[in-house]
């Protein structure tokens, strides 16, 4: 299964998703981790009817190998590390000081740049739908759950359109479903199941939440005019 683009897979993770999300729970809340989950959950929040915002989580690379993750920060939270890894590679928390310090502050960065003062999500209560664009390792994804879990929603679903089946296998114990469409025996990198795997920048990630915008902007309006909202609507 090899996807087109992440607008393509968000599209096809979308059903899956509606299908596994009960509609009896209210309505969910689709939370993105930019940049690359972004593209995937804009067609998935319009799928479900749902709220679109962003979990900033930062991933921890090892020394010299930034692309792989040995940790990963999200929000506010508390680095954690795989530790197998860490054990693996002959390295401490310690030796890893100077990278954290630099993800935290491209974390704060990007909460700065892609909220504009506004609050984090507030999740209590909610079903949530987590949304990435691949799992390989899933630490950036688990300090996301674990951050979100400190928030009290009433069911997490991780959703993504293709994993790894450790990093599958390891988040099931994290996410109350973990929702995905492939989850080849052999597995490289995310970038192999697409097609185009460009790397998005901020101004990807303005335009992907502008899309979401201008379709809540139509929904209010549709709704005011009294007129049913369609389903597949939107909100951020």
């Amino acid at each position: 299964m090899i996807f087109a683009n992440r607008d393509a897979a968000g599209r096809a993770l979308a059903e899956q998703v509606a299908r596994q999300v009960p509609a009896d729970a209210g309505p969910p809340l689709v939370l993105a981790l930019p940049r690359g989950g972004v593209p995937v959950a804009v067609p998935v929040a319009e799928r479900l009817g749902a709220d679109l915002d962003l979990v900033i989580a930062r991933k921890i690379g090892a020394p010299g190998h930034p692309e792989y993750g040995v940790g990963a920060i999200a929000e506010d939270g508390p680095p954690i590390f795989d530790r197998t890894t860490l054990r693996y590679l002959g390295l401490s928390e310690d030796d890893l000081a100077d990278t954290v310090a630099a993800e935290r502050a491209e974390l704060a960065r990007r909460i700065s740049r892609y909220r504009a003062g506004r609050a984090a999500p507030d999740v209590t209560g909610r079903t949530v739908v987590l949304v990435d664009d691949g799992l390989a390792t899933g630490v950036t994804a688990r300090a996301a759950i674990g951050w979100l879990r400190g928030r009290r929603p009433y069911r997490l679903v991780l959703a993504v359109p293709v994993c790894s089946r450790d990093a599958r296998d390891l988040l099931a114990g994290d996410a109350d479903t973990v929702v995905y469409l492939h989850a080849p025996e052999y597995f490289s990198a995310v970038g192999q199941w697409y097609d185009d795997f460009g790397q998005l920048d901020d101004a990807d990630v303005d335009r992907a939440l502008a899309r979401a915008s201008r379709r809540r902007t139509t929904v209010e309006r549709i709704s005011k005019g009294g007129r049913p909202a369609p389903r597949g609507s939107s909100l951020l």
